[in-house]
């Protein structure tokens, strides 16, 4: 069966064709998709995977593209991002139910309105709550593993199945969504009572560190790099003396090193070569290999 063939199977969920990756990337960088769905349910995201499987096609699961760099060739894939109509948030006592589209900052804040802490970590990362569960996304001592009760997904072939608590397999900007294919349409997280003055000021401290720590004017996946077994990426990088390194429209940022960012069109290439540049500086003169925490789709 052909793309074509597999548009027509799901003609009655929105979706684009040859839409520009960069759109959908937080690096503004990347290609058109051959063929993006756009689900607004779970019963669509089902009708999405069988119309795939029964083509032949593996489909890409997309969030928010807060951790990708797409190739500037683009993807002749089939994409299948969960939009609007999976952003959905209720609330019951410390438990929150939430859909996979819903943004860690509505996520964060619906959690301060209600009076509990636990979330103030994820109020400022950049992605919606599937991506997040699939890198188990943290910061400032905070992830995603901490406060996930059940997460809810499909197989390729559009099988419902609930993980929960090991079977996530949750360590370091790793679960076993990044291994395996599922599409994930939501996730029960438990929270605690807060204070609700204490968790708004712990939420805006994280957020001044952010703004006057990492380069949020320009356009990256965040960190670039991995955290190494011993040190951290932003030093080891700044050690080699590549603090503002520019290939392209690509550079090593002048105000958090462990950020690649796109400081003026940059292309896919200019990120990769720029990322293959510090590799090798950082390998060469500290023995210290460093891998990448961006996801790289080509």
């Amino acid at each position: 069966m052909s793309l074509t063939e597999l548009k027509n199977r799901i003609k009655h969920i929105a979706y684009l064709e040859q839409e520009p990756m960069r759109r959908h990337t937080t690096f503004k960088v990347g290609g058109p998709c051959t063929l993006m769905a756009l689900p607004s349910s779970v019963e669509e995201c089902k009708a999405c995977l069988l119309a795939a499987a029964e083509a032949g096609i593996r489909p890409i699961i997309l969030g928010k593209g807060s951790n990708l760099l797409v190739a500037d060739e683009g993807l002749p894939y089939f994409v299948i991002k969960p939009s609007k109509g999976m952003d959905t948030i209720q609330i019951d006592g410390n438990t929150i139910a939430a859909g996979a589209a819903v943004s860690l900052r509505l996520l964060a804040q619906s959690a301060l309105d209600a009076g509990l802490t636990g979330l103030e970590f994820a109020h400022g990362i950049p992605g919606t709550l599937g991506g997040a569960l699939v890198m188990n996304a943290g910061a400032y001592g905070g992830e995603m593993g901490d406060v996930v009760q059940s997460t809810q997904a499909l197989t390729i072939m559009g099988k419902e199945i609930t993980f929960t608590s090991e079977e996530h397999k949750f360590t370091y900007r790793h679960s076993i969504f990044a291994d395996e294919a599922y599409l994930i349409t939501g996730a029960t997280l438990v929270l605690q009572p807060g204070d609700k003055a204490q968790i708004q000021t712990r939420m805006t401290e994280l957020v001044e560190k952010r703004k006057t720590s990492q380069p949020l004017d320009y356009p990256s996946a965040g960190s670039t790099f991995k955290r190494p077994r011993d040190g951290f990426a932003a030093a080891l990088i700044e050690q080699c003396g590549l603090k503002g390194t520019r290939i392209g429209g690509a550079q090593v940022s002048e105000k958090h090193s462990g950020f690649v960012i796109n400081a003026g069109d940059a292309t896919c290439a200019d990120v990769l070569a720029l990322m293959r540049l510090v590799q090798e500086t950082v390998q060469r003169e500290t023995g210290v290999a460093l891998e990448p925490e961006v996801k790289i789709l080509k």
